[in-house]
């Protein structure tokens, strides 16, 4: 089992910043893929960012399109954790972030383990 906590959500005005975090357990987690995801009211879920380990310590990053170039995923395997940082925030940033683990590192991601998320609020 992997249980994964967020953290850092909150409220800020566009064009701010926020990063949010995701502690995860597990005795490997620095092979985990990792993933953040976001769900808006009346929306299903989309990707957002992730991260996967291709092979000793080098780590491919993937965005969607709609955050690419203001989001940044990073992770610190030595804390277990990987972070997202968010800037130039949008109104339509808005959303429940939730972070996921796929310990098989499989390829498409298959995310087994999902946190509960963390509530990000950007106001216009």
């Amino acid at each position: 089992q992997v249980q994964l906590v967020e953290s850092g959500g909150g409220l800020v005005q566009a064009g701010g910043s926020l990063r949010l975090s995701c502690a995860a357990s597990g005795r490997t987690f620095s092979s985990y893929t990792m993933g953040w995801f976001r769900q808006a009211p009346g929306k299903e879920r989309e990707f957002v960012a992730a991260i996967r380990r291709s092979g000793g310590i080098t780590y491919y990053k993937y965005y969607a399109d709609s955050v690419k170039g203001r989001f940044t995923i990073s992770r610190d395997n030595a804390k277990n954790t990987v972070y997202l940082q968010m800037d130039s925030l949008k109104p339509e940033d808005t959303a429940v972030y939730v972070c996921a683990a796929d310990p098989g590192a499989g390829s498409p991601p298959q995310y087994d383990y999902w946190g509960q998320g963390t509530q990000v609020t950007v106001s216009s």
